[in-house]
């Protein structure tokens, strides 16, 4: 599979695959590393925690599914997100960390790994027609939309909390 999925499939297996990794990687971490601070964050010049990687994937993931119904049912929707714009996407970032700041750790992971399951459950839904034969967005069909905003940011995220796990020992 190349990085961009093309089909219903493909894109199901880079969203589970992504998941799983950093799943992974969560798992390993003690909650007591949960909210310390010393992963590069969205806005320049901020650090973020671990806790907030986890805010921010689903925040993400449950904007997505937001889209989705907003759409399926015939509403329109304000891109990315009522009151934000696409140039404030590091804005909208630390809205989702501040909306789960209080949480536990044990209950963000639990809430990634819902958000991550209903996804997969929108992707299982559809048909390769509805993910890949129009735009749904601009120039960009609903799969890409999917995998820019659910996939493409948990690899990014894998990368700085492993970067995490390795300046903090953690195995």
């Amino acid at each position: 599979m190349s990085s961009i999925a093309e089909n219903r499939d493909d894109l199901y297996q880079a969203i589970k695959m992504a998941f799983d990794k950093i799943l992974e990687d969560y798992s390993s971490i003690p909650e007591e590393y949960s909210r310390i601070t010393g992963i590069e964050g969205n806005v320049k010049g901020t650090k973020i925690s671990v806790g907030d990687t986890l805010a921010y994937l689903i925040g993400w993931g449950r904007l997505v599914l937001k889209w989705h119904n907003l759409k399926s049912n015939g509403h329109n929707i304000d891109f990315p997100e009522t009151g934000y714009k696409w140039s404030e996407l590091g804005r909208l970032a630390q809205n989702f960390q501040l909306q789960r700041r209080n949480w536990s750790y044990s209950d963000l992971i639990v809430e990634f790994k819902l958000t991550t399951a209903d996804i997969l459950l929108l992707v299982k839904s559809l048909d390769n027609q509805s993910l890949y034969g129009d735009s749904w967005y601009k120039k960009y069909s609903l799969g890409r939309m999917i995998q820019f905003n659910t996939y493409s940011p948990m690899k990014n995220m894998r990368a700085k909390v492993r970067r995490f796990k390795r300046d903090n020992q953690i195995d």
